[in-house]
């Protein structure tokens, strides 16, 4: 009588097929929590450029990323692609927008801003924004 080694071919493509099923239903989960993460950090670094630019402001005016880096306000990694978002400040006399938007669909799926009132919005572009929100606090 002989006696057999090994796994048949059947047996090892049901194996491939039950862990290609697993991964389909897992992958999308692992892409939505990692956009809410980047999302949430997105939230908390516009907090962070408010703050800091109220400690700038006592200076006189808003400024920009370079003025507030310069000053020690915040860190260089603010020039850079930061948790999947690029982060942009314009200023103007006495106003600032500082602006979170997502490198691509994958890194975020929404944008955000924050003004001198200090609430954070989302993005005014509506590809950027959930439907119906452009431009509303983010809750």
């Amino acid at each position: 009588m002989k006696t057999r080694k090994g796994f048949s071919l059947l047996e090892l493509l049901i194996v491939v097929a039950i862990i290609l099923i697993i991964a389909t239903i897992a992958i999308p989960s692992l892409l939505r929590s990692r956009q809410a993460a980047n999302e949430m950090a997105a939230v908390a670094n516009l907090k962070a450029l408010s703050a800091a630019q109220v400690l700038y402001s006592s200076s006189g005016n808003y400024g920009s990323l370079a003025d507030l880096i310069g000053a020690r306000l915040i860190d260089e990694s603010f020039t850079s692609n930061k948790a999947g978002y690029k982060y942009i400040v314009e200023v103007s006399a006495a106003d600032y927008t500082a602006m979170a938007v997502p490198i691509n669909g994958n890194s975020g799926r929404y944008g955000y801003y924050i003004l001198p009132d200090a609430v954070i919005r989302f993005s005014t572009d509506t590809a950027l924004a959930p439907a119906g929100q452009t431009g509303r606090a983010v809750h």
